[in-house]
């Protein structure tokens, strides 16, 4: 007999030697969750569950006793209790590498371009460690991103984290599209997370364009993905925008949507048992929001991350609690204006409403000067728009306001830009200054 023998018949009989692919098995289907007996699990393993035609991918998301709760990634049709249950591995890695640029990815970093095999990566952690605040790099360098309206008068630095809040229909893809042409970065990573199918194809044809997607990276996960694969979308675009910082590069990411990352961690958080609180959303989604974020901006590289997200605002209600959460944690916001969008003016930035928080140390004292009068003349403006309106307000009753009136039309000229026109950064001071002496 055998030492491993006679170690096997010195073990209580309930205690297996070994188990080297223990299985267990799906006992109940609640909402989106799944619960799994039998096997130990742990949080972020990936499992497989045994269907017809195909097992589905499925991942640990909590616990409830012995209970493991996992939703799954695939379609869930198929499933039958009892299904047997295997561990899949975990999502502990990631393929990053030069090979992402121009490629559009899914979840999984697999690509979906039809361009065949991602070359030129390596496995690298999905997670990485926060950035220690002291060792973070200044905000100290203007970032042209080739729009007047957010070059003059909401300038952006290399590094600082941007929300642009608008409702449906305002324009915000094009935007999008604008800054990613004409951004002077040297990558631009994409995300596209629960956009409908067909406007994922149109912004890589018409908003990014061919010269666009040479130096961009595309994640895009639509809309009826598992929120799983919606969640990862969006870690996944951090993920690789981080990966191009630390080797040095000056990075731009673009995310649409950070609402629908917190929709998404919402159908997690209330499938695995968390209570709702405000509209719904659990309190996972508003620790989520300031983890996915804070992984963004400087580091002590050589390179930077620049991140603007977009933020849904349901009725254009700027006091929707993603919003308000997304206000307090960003380094500025720019606000697109349904009613400037109806007057034919693109972008419909509302200039008034919006603020970059860096502004003041990555401008001239004279650009600072400048911006700031343009906001007084439509913020004074905007105020009495109503008595000027049906001609009830009387020239001198206000300088101010008198001044906005005559420069309103300049100011209108100056914020409105073609899509397919970039206006660098110096050639927006010269046109800013001239306005504001003229």
């Amino acid at each position: 007999m055998t030492r491993t023998e006679r170690l096997a018949n010195a073990l209580p009989v309930s205690l297996p030697v070994s188990a080297p692919n223990p299985r267990g098995k799906l006992s109940r289907l609640v909402g989106l969750s799944l619960e799994v007996r039998g096997i130990r699990l742990s949080l972020g393993d990936r499992v497989l569950i045994e269907a017809t035609p195909a097992p589905v991918r499925a991942q640990v998301v909590g616990f409830r006793d012995d209970i493991s709760i996992v939703i799954p990634m695939d379609d869930a049709s198929g499933l039958t209790p009892g299904a047997a249950v295997t561990v899949d591995g975990n999502a502990n890695q990631v393929q990053l590498g030069i090979g992402l640029l121009g490629r559009v990815i899914d979840a999984e970093a697999k690509p979906i371009d039809g361009l065949g095999p991602i070359v030129a990566t390596d496995p690298h952690p999905w997670l990485t460690a926060p950035i220690n605040p002291l060792e973070r790099a200044p905000i100290n360098e203007p970032l042209d991103v080739g729009v007047k309206a957010i070059n003059g008068c909401l300038t952006v630095g290399k590094g600082q984290r941007m929300g642009l809040f608008a409702g449906s229909g305002v324009g915000k893809s094009v935007l999008m599209g604008m800054m990613t042409r004409f951004t002077e970065a040297e990558v631009v990573v994409v995300g596209l997370i629960g956009e409908r199918g067909r406007e994922v194809r149109e912004f890589i044809e018409d908003a990014l364009g061919e010269d666009g997607r040479r130096k961009a990276v595309v994640v895009a996960c639509p809309a009826d993905a598992s929120p799983l694969l919606r969640l990862r979308s969006a870690e996944l675009t951090t993920r690789i925008a981080e990966y191009f910082r630390d080797e040095g590069a000056h990075t731009l990411m673009l995310m649409d949507s950070l609402t629908r990352f917190a929709q998404a961690q919402r159908e997690i958080g209330l499938a695995s048992g968390e209570p709702p609180t405000t509209k719904g959303y659990p309190p996972s989604v508003f620790a989520k929001l300031p983890a996915l974020v804070e992984r963004a901006g400087n580091s002590k590289s050589a390179g930077s991350l620049t991140a603007i997200y977009t933020v849904l605002t349901e009725g254009d209600d700027q006091q929707d609690p993603i919003a308000d959460a997304a206000r307090a944690i960003l380094d500025g916001h720019i606000v697109l204006n349904r009613k400037i969008a109806e007057t034919g003016q693109y972008p419909a930035i509302d200039i008034a409403q919006s603020i970059s928080r860096v502004m003041p140390k990555v401008t001239s004292a004279e650009h600072g000067q400048a911006a700031i009068r343009i906001k007084q003349w439509l913020g004074a403006y905007e105020q009495r728009r109503d008595l000027i309106d049906v001609g009830a307000y009387q020239r001198g009753a206000d300088p101010v306001v008198d001044q906005a009136i005559v420069k309103l039309p300049a100011i209108r000229e100056f914020l409105a830009q073609s899509m397919h026109e970039g206006v660098g950064f110096e050639a927006t001071q010269t046109q800013l200054a001239t306005l504001v002496s003229s």
